[in-house]
């Protein structure tokens, strides 16, 4: 699981809910947690305030570890 994907269930949001957030496409957001999309970093920077993450956001598209659930 990406960490964009955990982030965005801790906050118990649908994909729906964190693309009208960050202003993008929901289907780009579903892309981008499936690994099917490559985001640009404007894409990235968006999620990242969105999600209020204040690390670099390319860990974002990183995978969690393994033994952590959502």
């Amino acid at each position: 699981m990406l960490i964009l994907t955990r982030e965005r269930l801790l906050r118990g949001w649908s994909k729906a809910e964190l693309a009208r957030r960050a202003r993008i496409n929901q289907v780009t957001v579903g892309q981008i947690e499936l690994g099917v999309l490559r985001p640009y970093a404007s894409q990235l920077r968006k999620l990242a305030k969105a999600l209020k993450w204040d690390s670099d956001p390319t860990q974002l598209v990183e995978n969690a570890e393994p033994n952590e659930e959502a």
